[in-house]
């Protein structure tokens, strides 16, 4: 194998697939990288039994062949070279020589043959989106994923076409979030559940352009195909929560705010919130809405904190507990300026929703039971 390529190259390639290198396994080979030449092309691999990325990228191929390399290794010193023309070589000795300018490594290699191929699916339903579409609904639910593995199925995302309308949702047992798209070509309904850690990958994969990504589901994989590049994992088993019967449908007290003026409350208060001498108590937050104003307030050994803002209110006072987390979670993952914010009682579930979004997005907070 001999080829000759421009550093911004390999590193694009590198930049993906690194992210399903196996850091904790007893199985050497999938620490490593598979690199294989086609024609002008050469395709690296990494696949990590959960995830697995191919990249394909064009090169100056003067000899065909196939390696497999340490991923840390390699990407690391392909990193920190001059910003030139490299020359990557598999010797008689089937070391990996890396040339650049004045640079010369060897690597040792395994044998390519004992890399597992990456799963064949054969796919059965499928939709295509933007990137920057994708990318923006896995950021609006991607933070409520559980990370409690002792129910699995919430630590993935739910990907749900109903109605020709892609339903993206997350939740963990303590909020929920819902984010959705229509889509412009008709689409059977179907749902399957994506590992969130796929999505967290994927996420600092795809760009925040119009280019299409083609997801693709069969029975226990999926496969998101984008140009250059191909990442294929599992599906989450089990049945997620029927998502729409937990929702409110009305609410007994709504404030309209502006996002930033109450994130900037629950961020200082949060100081105060999470500073306890006990660290393993949580202490939550009370919000007061009255006419016209909420009052945001904490108390525990650290201290008192307090916060007013003006807003507009409909319905009837309410006081209830939260975690300030979890509404700093939603705040800063909403775009629009104004956020309406719909309270039942104190006891029923919060709703965070963008006033301009139409409804595509809605945040569902459980409130925490106050002590007296």
């Amino acid at each position: 194998m001999k080829i000759i390529c421009e550093k911004d190259n390999i590193l694009k390639a590198l930049n993906s697939v690194t992210k399903a290198v196996a850091t904790k396994t007893t199985m050497p080979i999938l620490e490593g990288i598979l690199i294989q030449t086609n024609d002008n092309e050469v395709k690296f691999t990494t696949y990590d039994l959960e995830i697995g990325i191919e990249y394909v990228i064009n090169c100056e191929v003067k000899e065909q062949g196939a390696t497999v390399v340490n991923a840390i290794m390699f990407s690391e010193i392909i990193r920190r070279l001059p910003d030139a023309e490299i020359k990557i070589t598999l010797d008689e000795k089937n070391l990996l020589v890396i040339e650049c300018e004045g640079s010369l490594y060897k690597l040792a290699t395994m044998n390519p043959n004992e890399f597992p191929e990456l799963p064949q699916i054969n796919i059965e339903n499928s939709i295509e989106l933007e990137q920057n579409s994708l990318k923006d609904m896995i950021r609006k639910t991607i933070f409520a994923v559980s990370t409690e593995e002792n129910r699995p199925i919430f630590t993935g995302c739910l990907f749900e076409i109903k109605n020709n309308k892609l339903n993206v949702v997350a939740v963990d047992g303590f909020r929920l979030a819902w984010k959705s798209k229509f889509l412009q070509n008709k689409i059977n309904d179907f749902s399957a559940v994506i590992p969130g850690r796929t999505l967290n990958e994927i996420n600092k994969i795809i760009v925040d352009s119009y280019d299409i990504i083609k997801i693709g589901v069969a029975k226990n994989q999926a496969l998101f195909e984008m140009e250059n590049c191909k990442i294929v994992t599992r599906l989450l088993d089990g049945e997620f929560l029927n998502y729409s019967s937990v929702i409110p449908e009305n609410w007994e007290t709504r404030i309209r705010v502006d996002k930033s003026t109450i994130q900037n409350c629950f961020e200082r208060i949060s100081l105060i919130s999470s500073s306890s001498i006990e660290k393993e108590k949580k202490y939550p937050v009370k919000v007061n809405v009255d006419i016209g104003k909420v009052t945001i307030s904490c108390t525990n050994q650290t201290g008192d904190a307090k916060e007013e803002i003006y807003v507009t209110t409909e319905g009837k006072n309410i006081e209830a507990g939260f975690n300030p987390k979890y509404f700093l979670d939603a705040l800063r993952n909403i775009d629009d300026q104004e956020v309406f914010i719909d309270f039942g009682t104190s006891i029923m579930p919060c709703i965070i929703r963008p006033v301009e979004e139409g409804g595509d997005y809605i945040y569902m907070i459980l409130p925490i039971r106050m002590k007296e």
